[in-house]
């Protein structure tokens, strides 16, 4: 299986270098600046599953990729922000044949309309990806802790034969891969939790244990927690109980030291994807009621947010 990962940043590099090591065909698109870079010092991986220096990787920009035509990939690791979405199909558009499978691991939904209006509804899969990793200032990849899994599956529902051909490609390589019947129900989940976690964190400008140490820091998280899961319900994915464990544990956990990546996206003072992962689960879940007792606290961690860009745009 011919793979292309877009971009060799902290997701896509990490995925696509842990393919690589395994022996996977993997091309990384990327820009000049990056392919050189990759070609001085190579991809590295600094991870708590292990260390990792790939050399002679294989990298493609997107004019040889336009230039090669009528080579398409068989599939197509998408992991780039949600603000730079259009830019990415651009640039990935020439390796997309007939047979090939597009798998997105953005959060929220919006990115599967772009992607199936672009390619067509049965070109795109489902994903979901957990990990926390970043870049140095040597454009190393760092992990963060230990986890590492993709999730992916139909958005219809169910195995396919091709979706276990892509779980056949991703076992041992690794990293923890799934194949989910229920793809679609994983996403919302996720959703859900980042929404919530990111929401919290970037409002109080703290980690979950700071949160819960104040007056009415965990009253202000159960009442996010509850608006997002009512979303999610209201579009017929209401979460499952072992979802709500898991959450609850991570979300209410005295003393942690957890933050979302959006939270350190705001401290450096970078882009961040207010409008796809908050403004987009606002848009689905309706005119909410809007009184001054009953504010909604997913519209006020929305509101926060779009102040944040609209500062950082004048000060650019």
């Amino acid at each position: 299986m011919r793979i292309l990962v877009v971009g060799a940043g902290a997701t896509g590099g990490y995925f696509g270098g842990r393919l690589a090591a395994a022996g996977r065909d993997v091309t990384f698109l990327v820009r000049e600046a990056r392919a050189a870079q990759l070609r001085e010092s190579g991809l590295v991986i600094r991870s708590p599953a292990g260390d990792l220096t790939l050399r002679d990787i294989k990298t493609v920009t997107r004019k040889a990729l336009e230039a090669q035509g009528g080579q398409p990939f068989d599939l197509v690791l998408l992991s780039c922000k949600a603000y730079d979405l259009d830019n990415a199909i651009d640039s990935f558009a020439a390796a997309v044949g007939p047979n090939t499978l597009i798998l997105p691991l953005l959060n929220g939904m919006r990115h599967l309309e772009a992607l199936q209006a672009r390619f067509g509804t049965q070109a795109v899969l489902g994903g979901v990806c957990l990990i926390a990793s970043t870049l140095n200032d040597k454009r190393e990849i760092v992990h963060l802790n230990d986890v590492q899994a993709i999730t992916f599956g139909e958005l219809g529902g169910g195995v396919s034969a091709r979706v276990q051909a892509v779980a056949d490609e991703f076992g041992n390589a690794g990293f923890h891969a799934k194949a989910s019947d229920k793809i679609l129900q994983e996403m919302w989940e996720k959703w859900v939790f980042l929404a919530s976690l990111a929401g919290s964190t970037c409002l109080f400008r703290a980690p979950v244990g700071v949160i819960l140490a104040t007056p009415d820091g965990a009253a202000t998280v159960e009442r996010l927690f509850a608006e997002c899961r009512a979303i999610a319900a209201g579009h017929g994915h209401a979460v499952r109980d072992s979802f709500l464990e898991r959450s609850r544990a991570m979300l209410f956990a005295e003393g942690s030291p957890l933050t979302a990546s959006m939270l350190r996206d705001v401290q450096n003072g970078s882009r961040i994807e207010a409008d796809h992962v908050r403004g987009d689960l606002i848009r689905r879940g309706g005119t909410a009621r809007q009184t001054s007792n009953d504010l909604s606290v997913l519209r006020i961690v929305y509101s926060q947010l779009k102040a944040y860009e609209a500062q950082r745009s004048e000060a650019a």
